[in-house]
């Protein structure tokens, strides 16, 4: 703050003396106001813009030691300076410096000693309250770059961006950059309080260089948000490689400090969160779509049967899983498979692949479902000695109904008729155990029942038991969509969480 900005809280009971005091003060500059006692002096505190006090030592109400104590108790970044015609000895000094007092001038005074003192302290006090400043938005700038870090998806990294530069500026605040797939997005704050949105938004970017600038712009450039009125924006771009587009981090310049330097350290932080964060999409976007092309490319056409299946890839992991999926007629049945690979890693998307491989080709040489599961548990535990995975398999003849059904370890198929589900469960030791195993179960599909085979990714939550996710799965299921591509899609919006933890393959089979 300057001189002319800056306004004196002169207290002293003596005209005289208050007169003499604020004009040596006006004269240096300063804005000055007046209170002839302590509790005058302390409700002037509360209602006036004070930026420093220059305080008589004894005052008719109030000791000048209780005002300045009183002072620094609500306002301790206003300094106090004591002046005193009597109470000037060593004591009296050490007694108005500690209970809170920045300086002790003791009459006469000269004037240009006062006006040094009221600068000195000032200058103090000016220091601190940047230090401070720096140190909150310092901190909040750590807090931001970890939530920016933690989130899962471009669209909330762009919040947690915007929400941050909000909270380190105590302002209306936004992020603009752009997406893996090259759409331009704005996380847009109107506070520290506020709820931030993202919404479209283009910038040009022209001429903007690799590493971080600076500018001030017109708030109407980026009017998406209320800005302060009469104030300009200052823009941070960062740009980490010429390939990439740069980003944008907005506030009001009346929030910025010489060389805005949180400012800078803010767009480099979101700079590096957007980056790690398209990595991420893209590395993604690779393992889906390679899980996908090991999974059934087509559905088959088989008269009497609907047939609908859902595959949902976990969303929170760059990582293929090891959810499998099989349908394929074979000598006039229906071979239905589903099964889940421990682990999530191209590792199990690999032993994914070789079991659904291994049931196709056994399957194919006429086995029923528990000699299959018998010939692959030998396969893995020769092949692969250190994997688990559960699966279930049956052979469907349509014209009958007639299901021949195999588990190891997986979760209950379920079917659901008239209203009413039955869960169909078969225990069985987990794929890779050497352990015997139960002979196949064997029942009818009833003409109009519908068939499901899931794996745990669709009940499983972490806020509930397994029984739980089953009972929920049976209140769901309980009614069936004419569309039964609408029906699995209905399984996975109601029953599985909005953002998908592990992988979730549903495979739903019908009879006319």
């Amino acid at each position: 703050m300057d001189g002319g900005a800056t306004t004196v809280l002169v207290v002293d009971d003596s005209r005289a003396k208050r007169y003499l005091l604020v004009s040596w003060l006006t004269r240096a500059g300063f804005a000055t106001i007046e209170a002839e006692n302590g509790a005058e002096a302390l409700a002037r505190v509360e209602t006036d813009p004070v930026d420093l006090v220059v305080l008589d030592v004894r005052l008719p109400d109030l000791s000048g030691f209780e005002v300045c104590e009183r002072i620094k108790e609500r306002h301790p970044a206003t300094p106090v300076i004591h002046v005193s015609a009597h109470a000037v000895d060593v004591v009296d000094r050490a007694h108005g410096l500690t209970r809170g007092a920045d300086a002790y001038l003791s009459e006469p005074i000269e004037p240009e000693e006062l006006v040094a003192t009221a600068h000195a302290v000032l200058r103090y006090y000016q220091a601190r309250q940047r230090a401070e400043l720096l140190a909150e938005r310092l901190a909040a700038l750590a807090d931001a770059t970890v939530q920016m870090h933690a989130a899962s998806t471009f669209v909330r990294l762009l919040q947690a961006a915007a929400a941050g530069a909000a909270q380190i500026f105590k302002s209306p605040a936004a992020v603009v950059a752009e997406t893996f797939d090259g759409d331009c997005l704005a996380g847009v704050a109107a506070g520290p309080d506020a709820e931030p949105e993202v919404l479209p938004w283009a910038v040009n970017d022209t001429g903007v260089p690799i590493g971080a600038t600076v500018r001030v712009d017109e708030p109407a450039a980026w009017g998406w948000i209320d800005w302060p009125a009469g104030d300009t924006v200052t823009v941070a771009a960062a740009k980490l490689r010429e390939d990439r587009a740069p980003l944008y981090v907005v506030v009001p310049t009346s929030t910025q400090t010489v060389r805005t330097p949180v400012l800078v350290q803010l767009a480099q932080a979101v700079a590096s969160a957007v980056e790690a964060q398209r990595s991420f999409d893209e590395e993604h976007r690779i393992a889906v779509t390679l899980q996908r092309s090991l999974l059934p490319r087509r559905l088959p056409e088989v008269a009497g049967l609907d047939l609908a299946v859902r595959y949902e890839p976990a969303s929170a992991r760059t990582e293929v899983g090891g959810d499998f999926y099989e349908l394929v007629m074979l000598d006039g049945h229906l071979l239905m498979a589903i099964g889940d690979v421990a682990g999530h890693s191209l590792h199990a998307a690999t032993v994914m692949a070789e079991l659904r491989h291994a049931v196709r080709a056994y399957a194919v040489e006429g086995h029923q479902p528990g000699v299959i599961l018998d010939r692959v548990n030998e396969l893995m535990r020769t092949l692969l000695p250190n994997e688990l995975a559960t699966i279930c398999v049956l052979l469907l003849h349509p014209a009958s109904g007639l299901i021949r059904l195999a588990s190891a370890g997986h979760l209950p198929a379920l079917i659901s008729a008239d209203g009413r589900v039955e869960f169909v469960e078969q225990a069985a030791p987990l794929l890779g155990v050497r352990a015997p195993r139960p002979p196949d179960l064997e029942f009818v599909l009833p003409a109009g029942a519908t068939l499901v085979l899931y794996t745990d990714g669709l009940i499983e939550r972490r806020d509930a038991t397994i029984d739980e996710g089953m009972a929920a799965l049976g209140v769901v299921a309980s009614r069936v969509d004419d569309d039964l591509d609408q029906f699995c899609q209905r399984l996975l919006v109601e029953l599985a969480p909005p953002e998908i933890h592990d992988d979730v393959a549903v495979v739903a089979v019908r009879r006319h």
